[in-house]
Order: C-alpha cells, then structure tokens, then sequence
C-alpha cells in the first residue's frame, strides 16, 4: 500500500471540548493539541443545544484556531438536533464533521447529502465514530462509504457498555475491536484515533494506554482533559532514533538506484522497497508536526 505523504497530518492528540463552554472554547485557541473536538453532541445538555451550536459556530468563525484541525462532533442524524446542527456547521469553517454513532455506510451517505445541500465546502471532510459492535462490525463499509471520509474515531466508552464488558487493565477486553477497526481504517486509507482514557487521576494509565494505542497502530488518541494533551503528543510522534533511521534509509535507498542496485544494507539490515515507503512516511510526519508547533 502505498502511502501518500501530501495527506499525512498530525493527529496525536484530539481533545473534545464542550460546545456550551465559551470559556473551553476560547481556551482551545491556546492548547498543544493537533485536533479540536467541538463537541456538540454528548458533552451539551438537551437544554443547551441551540445555544451550544451558535457558540461553536461563533469561535470556528474567527479562524483563531491557527493550524490546528478543528472538527466539530453534531448530533446524530437519528435526532432533530443533527439535522439543526448540519446547516450551521456546513458553513461555520470547521475542516471535519464527526458523526456519533456510526453503524451503517448510508449514515454516513446522508450525512454526506445533507453537507452538499447545506452547501459545505467540497474540502470539508467527514470523520465517523465506532462506539457500537454494529459498528465495529460494519466498519469496514463505513470506511468506504464517501470520499469526503478520512477518519475513524474510536468511542471505547460506549463500546464497552454495549459489549457489557470491564474496564480491564490492558484493555483486554476492546482489543479484537479496536483491531478489527484498525484493518477498515489502513484498508481504505483512513486516518484512525483511539478512545479516550477516563480516568484523570491516573497518569501512568494514560501514557500506558497512548503506548498500546500506538503499537496497535492508531494515528492519535481522544483527549477528555489538556493535561492529557503532552502524553499524546510525544507518544504519536516519531521520536529522533526513528525520524534519522527513516532519513538514512532513504538516503541510502536513493543511492543505491542511482547505482543500478536493487538491494541495500542499512546498519546491516536489509532495506525494501516497503522499508523506504514507511521512512518517508515517519519524516513526512515529523516534519508536519514542526510546521504545526511553529
């Protein structure tokens, strides 16, 4: 597969912030964090909906956000509130919208129709949340279901109350899940973040459960709180044994093609063609994120 390294964008950390809080929001414009979940959906009282929704349309609008990918999480589509929420955000300059709950690909389609009829930007992309085992096991149509969808985000609160499963060291109990999400994601080019880790007061979790989420393969975890926002960062991130490796064996790669030669060594280690594609994948990457934090 190959990788295309002008779609590559730092997503190591992804915080939701409740669209009834003006003062998170503006707080936002401050914070490390690669993504901003404008969340309008399970962090906004049925009460405050509306008022939720002109706030979050207000603080996209002044484009204070700098670099950093700002989605917004509507309701769903199931509910008056999603189809109040699409118009208003279709025009407010959010990159992303997020639907909750995703389970089948016409959800995704009718979002999609809905987007083009509340005339959003063609660029502005669509990004679906697995928190169900109906989604989990259609994820893979769900990743294909429009061009305009680039991410999957992992709801693993919701996920394990519907697996009636525990809140288990290792996460035990998820991993098929999150694995089986995973595959849909990579086999259809997609972007894929992991779920949120609850407890605040346990640090060490957090950072143990950013390592699990990064070895499985996830681009970037969900964020509850900004003291989350460091852990996630510097966990996603290549670090600087990675980022050389990557820049010697392409150097060593291009070398060796100039030479006419097939096969090349790199600190004794056979370098493939497969090899290169992930180098410059992990440069592509480190470099994102430095234009991010400039």
């Amino acid at each position: 597969m190959e990788i295309s390294v002008a779609r590559i964008r730092p997503r190591r950390s992804a915080l939701y912030m409740p669209g009834a809080n003006a003062r998170a929001l503006e707080k936002g414009q401050d914070l490390p964090a690669d993504v901003l979940i404008l969340d309008l959906e399970d962090a906004v009282t049925p009460d405050a909906k509306d008022v939720a929704r002109q706030q979050v349309f207000d603080a996209v609008a002044t484009g204070r956000y700098g670099r950093r990918e700002v989605v917004v999480r509507i309701n769903g589509l199931d509910t008056g509130w999603g189809h109040a929420d699409v118009p208003l955000v279709a025009e407010c300059g959010a990159e992303a919208v997020l639907l909750p709950k995703v389970e089948s690909a016409d959800q995704v389609r009718h979002l999609e129709a809905l987007m083009t009829d509340s005339g959003a930007p063609n660029d502005m992309a669509i990004m679906c949340m697995i928190e169900t085992p109906m989604g989990v096991l259609h994820s893979a149509e769900i990743a294909a279901a429009s061009p305009r969808l680039t991410c999957l985000v992992m709801g693993t609160s919701d996920l394990t109350k519907e697996l009636q499963a525990r809140h288990a060291p290792g996460r035990e109990p998820l991993l098929t899940s999150l694995s089986f999400c995973i595959l849909a994601a990579r086999a259809h080019r997609l972007a894929i973040l992991d779920g949120v880790s609850l407890n605040l007061d346990d640090d060490e979790d957090h950072v143990a459960a950013c390592r699990q989420g990064r070895d499985l393969g996830f681009d970037g975890k969900t964020l509850i709180h900004p003291r989350q926002i460091a852990a996630a960062n510097d966990t996603f991130a290549p670090d600087r044994e990675e980022v050389a490796w990557s820049h010697r064996v392409i150097k060593a790669h291009g070398d060796a093609e100039a030479e006419g030669l097939g096969v090349v060594l790199v600190d004794g280690k056979l370098v493939e063609n497969l090899h290169v594609e992930e180098a410059h994948r992990i440069v592509a990457l480190a470099e994102a994120i430095k234009r991010l934090a400039a």
